[in-house]
């Protein structure tokens, strides 16, 4: 009772009030993306959440950046390993880009498939289910878009010049990291460069046990040169480096796993993910001509390396896009092509018995086009649609191949009920062809079917009503997703193994907005099957989780006589009863609920507005337990033990800008 009461004072304290984990702005330069959660720094009133917001939150990792969304879920303490799931539906379904450049990093089930440090991004764009025709190939699920910080977004008005450091201290783990950032401008070049460190030791959880593997050793860094012509022409280069040295749980999303073959509790995982990417576009669009051209290379490399053995799993892709936007009386129409060439591969090298050595490769070339329309007919409605036509060539570890193409269309609309309500639909039928099979299941004794892989395809749709009062919004949105022959290898199944996935679910919300701050709360239910079955986290590999109901809270309100900021969010899961255990056939375990409430004060000194101090209790009531979205909580019967979560910390940071 006493939580609870406790609960609700740190919302109704702190003002309060809006229930959408986002403010629904749907148009953005009179484009239609329905159904999508922005976050996005920068000044213009059409995007859902500013810089603020981010700077609100201080993000550390996936988690704590998709916090407030109930319909995003992400599992595993360690960034490592965590894996995002979007209206149930996990990542690796989705087109994945940073800066543009599509990742190809499903290296290891054991963790995650795109780790990147929130500190270097001014925006996320998720686009749930149906997803626009020109955000790329295989949006099976969607699309989920990290662009990283530019120049133009830092600099002050009227200065050349500019630049952050900022130190940070946690005290679950003794976590110390320090970050130093500059940017600046010269006639027409602009450089911008960032560097940060992060060290510390095991965190403990809610019950005062060491979380295993949970250390941290974690560099990032992003370097961005950039030229405008005086006509508008603009070349950008980027590089975007993350390493992750440390030893981790031997599997790295399981905290430990007691039956089976004996394995140490933990292994080195050192990680090293690079993107690159060079781009040209015009800033001055006019009429028919506004293009865009883009070519970049992503890779993840992983090693693993035991007493024994090592382990390697190498993931590439170069891809690219040129595309042009054609302005219209009632909107626009984007069309272009695009294409990627993706690799795979795994080297084994046994050390103590070579000849069990091994190693092998998976490739796949696509090329698409596609053209995306986005229109206004009337002031009370809006409609996107588009088409993409792919064509894929597949090289198996054995050195077959196959070829295979197909045709993906979406269609979604506004339309304006009256002026305080807008109803919303979407559907998408999208072909993925053949997807990459993880770098580590990549087994010498694989045979692929003679006719080639079944390709995967997906339907995604919609429907959704959104309102305002005042200073109140509404929302209510049901969705859902159906993949057909999602690709499910296995070092001992094979290469051609599918499962059938079905997502389904809804979400409420609602806002309270005011001149200095704002609350919102959020409910989601979201509802996962495999093959017909209730999902479960290991049949769910590459796939899904069981996610089940939960709750968000989130308020801020700002002092600005005190220059004081405070703020707070809760999340709170209801037990899931409904699991299922695939060794058995039958139901597992009940996955207990669980309740996190953290709270956060922004001072900024009077008279030295560029320092900042910041303090943060995160995991208030120090609550041991497991987010929703972790590995293998319905088999703790069958000698499983998931990641646990940190328990009570304390964090407090200093960020100094010039």
């Amino acid at each position: 009772m006493f939580k609870t009461a406790c609960y609700a004072a740190i919302i109704s304290g702190l003002g309060a009030g809006s229930v959408l984990a986002q403010d629904v702005t749907p148009f953005e330069s009179n484009a239609i993306y329905l159904g999508s959660l922005t976050l996005k720094s920068g000044n213009s009133d059409d995007i859902s959440v500013t810089e603020e917001d981010l700077n609100r939150d201080n993000p550390a990792d996936l988690q704590d950046l998709f916090k407030s969304e109930p319909t995003i879920a992400v599992g595993s303490s360690l960034p490592i390993s965590q894996k995002v799931y979007v209206n149930g539906v996990e990542e690796t379904n989705l087109v994945i880009t940073i800066d543009g450049a599509r990742q190809n990093n499903k290296i290891f089930h054991h963790m995650g498939t795109n780790y990147i440090d929130p500190a270097l991004l001014k925006s996320v764009r998720v686009d749930p289910g149906v997803a626009p025709a020109d955000a790329g190939a295989a949006a099976l699920g969607g699309a989920l878009s990290y662009e990283t910080v530019d120049t133009g977004d830092l600099l002050r008005e009227g200065a050349n010049m500019g630049g952050r450091v900022k130190l940070e201290y946690d005290s679950n783990g003794d976590i110390f990291s320090k970050s130093g950032m500059t940017y600046g401008r010269y006639g027409n070049f602009e450089y911008l460069g960032f560097l940060k460190m992060a060290d510390g030791g095991l965190r403990q959880d809610g019950g005062g046990d060491d979380i295993v593997g949970s250390g941290t050793n974690f560099t990032s860094g992003l370097l961005k040169l950039a030229y405008e012509t005086e006509g508008g022409y603009r070349v950008e280069l980027s590089h975007e480096r993350i390493k992750d040295d440390e030893a981790r749980p031997y599997r790295g999303n399981i905290g430990q796993v007691t039956v089976g073959r004996p394995v140490p509790l933990t292994a080195t995982y050192d990680l090293v993910r690079q993107n690159t990417v060079l781009s040209l576009s015009h800033e001055n669009p006019t009429g028919l001509w506004d293009p865009e051209v883009r070519l970049a290379f992503s890779q993840s490399e992983l090693n693993i390396p035991e007493a024994a053995s090592h382990r390697q799993g190498l993931s590439k892709s170069f891809n690219g896009v040129v595309q042009n936007t054609f302005a219209l009386a009632q909107g626009e129409i984007t069309a272009g092509i695009d294409f990627f060439n993706d690799s795979s591969s795994m080297d084994y090298r046994d050390l103590a018995t070579p000849a069990d050595s091994s190693s092998g490769r998976e490739k796949l070339r696509n090329v698409g086009l596609f053209a995306q329309a986005r229109l206004t007919p009337n002031d009370a409605t809006r409609l996107s649609f588009g088409l993409r036509f792919d064509s894929q060539s597949f090289t198996g570890r054995d050195g077959s191949g196959h070829k295979d193409s197909g045709v993906s269309f979406n269609l979604s609309g506004e339309y304006d009920i009256n002026e305080f309500a807008t109803f919303s639909a979407g559907y998408s039928n999208v072909w993925g062809g053949t997807i990459l099979a993880e770098n580590f299941i990549l087994a010498p004794t694989w045979t692929y079917d003679a006719n080639g892989i079944t390709p995967v395809k997906a339907e995604n749709m919609f429907v959704a009503i959104d309102g305002a009062v005042g200073a109140w919004d509404f929302n209510a949105k049901l969705f859902k997703t159906n993949l057909r022959d999602a690709r499910v290898p296995s070092w001992t199944g094979g290469p051609n193994l599918t499962a059938d996935l079905e997502a389904s679910g809804y979400e409420i919300g609602a806002a309270y907005n005011w001149d200095a701050g704002f609350a919102r709360i959020g409910f989601a239910d979201i509802d996962t099957k495999i093959n017909g079955n209730t999902a479960d986290s290991y049949t769910g590999n590459y796939l899904t989780m069981p996610l089940g109901k939960n709750i968000t809270l989130q308020a801020s309100h700002e002092f600005d006589n005190l220059n004081l900021r405070i703020g707070g969010d809760i999340q709170h899961y209801l037990e899931k009863k409904d699991t299922y255990n695939p060794d058995s056939g039958s139901a597992g375990p009940a996955i207990p609920s669980y309740t996190v409430a953290n709270a956060h004060a922004e001072y900024r000194f009077k008279g030295m507005e560029d320092l900042t101090i910041r303090g943060e209790v995160n995991n208030i009531f120090d609550a041991d337990y497991v987010s929703r979205a972790t590995y293998g909580q319905e088999f703790v019967n069958a000698g499983v033990i998931p990641l646990s979560e940190p328990g009570r910390s304390f964090k407090i940071s200093l960020n100094f800008e010039f």
